[in-house]
């Protein structure tokens, strides 16, 4: 529990300015957050490593946070999971999700549920309180863009997985 909180409160610092793209411009600190209750309280994910890694998930593409920083805060286990989800920002929009398609399968089983409980959370902010300027074309898109990373990703959790379907029935 303590390394948990030590990962929130590492994570709240890290995105402190930051805010989503919704109508209210929420602190972006929720998204992780959300991200740990979905897979702890909705999943029954009692993984230390996992719900530590999905608070941090966006530390290393969102802010200044180096993955040699995240290793030597919380090891190298944690650091390797980020990694693992993390885009490269340094190449354009459409390739970055053309390859999170294309390596979801390949990703650790612990990476994996990162990426389920993200795609969740986002499936439930875009349908709830999507960005202010998004469309419902561009809206629909994401919805389907990240069922195909989520297929990607099938066979590791059924219960996390129903989540999303769930969750994706709520398509714009």
């Amino acid at each position: 529990m303590n390394r948990l909180i030590q990962a929130i409160a590492f994570a709240a610092d890290k995105h402190r300015n930051q805010r989503r793209k919704d109508a209210d411009a929420s602190p972006y600190i929720n998204h992780p957050i959300a991200l740990a209750n979905v897979l702890a309280n909705e999943a029954g994910v009692d993984e230390e490593a996992v719900l530590i890694a999905a608070v941090l998930h966006d530390t290393i593409e969102d802010t200044d946070t180096t993955a040699s920083e995240l290793e030597s805060v919380f090891g190298e286990e944690i650091a390797a999971i980020v990694l693992e989800v993390t885009d490269d920002k340094r190449l354009p929009k459409g390739e970055r999700k053309r390859l999170q398609i294309e390596h979801a399968p390949t990703i650790s089983r612990s990476a994996k549920l990162v990426k389920l409980a993200d795609k969740i959370c986002n499936l439930r902010d875009v349908a709830d309180s999507s960005p202010v300027q998004w469309s419902l074309e561009r809206r629909q898109e994401y919805f389907e863009w990240a069922k195909a990373v989520v297929d990607g990703l099938r066979g590791v959790h059924p219960l996390l997985e129903a989540v999303f379907d769930r969750a994706y029935r709520n398509k714009p």
